[in-house]
């Protein structure tokens, strides 16, 4: 719900089945920024006294936070609380515009180095013919191809159970066409049934982007 939004709603009075129902309006207050979350800068420093580091890294000591914005003006910069939590807090001279782009483009760097891998299941019968296995194979290569981890699972059902060696051949042949997308070592002729599946994960390669 949208903060400020209004919504209309009707109840029935549970102890009075016969009363009229009420309309209740219900209003959803916005979310409230707690005020830690904020950086303080400049007059809107709050301490007596605060610990202080110019634009360059040194130490200036300890002082009034009056003292601090006027040495911060004379060199035309922002003070700007640091470490809140710190006794006294620590406060430091610089430009607080660039600060906050600098900031930005950081996260925005660390969001486009982040690497999100998904597991893309791909389902075979023990008894698949050469055209669907075909066909769900280059599947697999695909998502291969993007970064994607695969499980390969076979499903069996009735008496198809009596004969998990079919659903090692399938993975067996998976597994050797799709071996120049995937990295790590495989051994499916190995791989044993777990309910009605049998499945492995294939890893690919590629890093997904």
């Amino acid at each position: 719900m949208a903060p400020g939004a209004r919504i209309r709603c009707r109840i029935q009075a549970q102890r009075n089945p016969g009363h009229v129902p009420e309309e209740v309006l219900l209003i959803a207050r916005p979310p409230i920024k707690r005020e830690e979350d904020k950086v303080r800068i400049n007059e809107q420093i709050r301490a007596r006294q605060v610990r202080v580091v110019d634009d360059e890294g040194n130490q200036l000591g300890i002082m009034s936070p009056q003292d601090a914005i006027r040495e911060a003006e004379t060199r035309e910069l922002d003070l700007v609380e640091v470490a809140p939590m710190a006794v006294p807090p620590v406060c430091r001279i610089m430009d607080y515009g660039k600060f906050r782009y600098e900031q930005k483009r950081r996260a925005r760097e660390s969001r486009k180095n982040q690497h999100t891998v998904t597991v893309k299941e791909i389902k075979f019968r023990p008894k698949i013919d050469k055209h669907d296995f075909e066909y769900k194979k280059q599947h697999v290569r695909e998502f291969l191809e993007e970064g994607n981890k695969v499980k390969i699972t076979v499903m069996f059902r009735g008496r198809e159970m009596a004969h998990p060696e079919f659903g090692r051949e399938i993975l067996v042949k998976v597994v050797e066409e799709t071996a120049d997308l995937c990295t790590g070592e495989y051994n499916p002729a190995a791989t044993r049934l777990e309910g009605r599946n049998m499945s492995i994960v294939l890893q690919p390669s590629k890093v997904a982007k």
